[in-house]
């Protein structure tokens, strides 16, 4: 798991086991007051290793260039989280 601090808000990445595959995530969850929401990173896309899911979204959250007002995270245009 990996943490990208920003003014109001703390961005996490994990992968979490779905059946038998794992999906990538971002947890995005204000300072101070409020739940976390959570956003599926490469949503098209599972991965059979937990370590590979997890560096995906890592690499995600690297990737994000800020969050929105709300804490949505803002990717640059085009981006799709393959590196193909």
């Amino acid at each position: 798991m990996a943490e990208r601090a920003f003014d109001n808000y703390l961005a996490r990445s994990g992968a979490t086991l779905e059946g038998s595959r794992y999906s990538a995530w971002l947890a995005i969850t204000p300072r101070g007051h409020g739940f976390p929401a959570y956003y599926a990173i490469c949503e098209n896309r599972s991965f059979r290793d937990k370590d590979i899911a997890e560096a995906a979204a890592a690499k995600a959250l690297a990737d994000m260039t800020g969050l929105e007002e709300d804490g949505t995270p803002i990717f640059p245009e085009d981006y799709t989280g393959f590196d193909d």
